[in-house]
């Protein structure tokens, strides 16, 4: 993993999570940032969403990471407090993984977890 740009005390997030948002938010000029939230479902009980954000809402955490904003619903702060957002592509694939020391089982595809 590269340096960690934003050291919040929430959410870390990686200097390439950083430049994919960038990238996404020049998809969209409506978006001002992107959601990360934490949602019930897959094998293991929960998973993490990641989507574009067009207003903060009264409940929401933020995170600045570089020039970036990351909100953070605030359901899913409990769940996201130390973990570290990365980018990360492969051949055919690419995708934000959570590198989440409150994780105690990871789902064998790697989408859902538990605590």
């Amino acid at each position: 993993m590269k340096e960690v740009i934003s050291k919040g005390p929430i959410l870390h997030v990686s200097e390439r999570a950083v430049n994919r948002i960038k990238e996404l938010l020049l998809q969209d000029d409506m978006a001002c940032g992107v959601r990360v939230g934490v949602q019930r479902g897959g094998c293991s009980g929960f998973s993490y969403s990641v989507d574009y954000a067009y207003s903060k809402s009264d409940f929401d955490e933020v995170v600045l990471a570089g020039d970036v904003s990351v909100f953070i619903d605030k359901k899913a702060i409990f769940f996201l407090l130390g973990a570290v957002m990365d980018y990360v592509q492969h051949k055919f694939s690419s995708s934000f993984i959570f590198m989440n020391p409150k994780e105690k089982i990871k789902c064998g595809c790697g989408r859902s977890f538990s605590v």
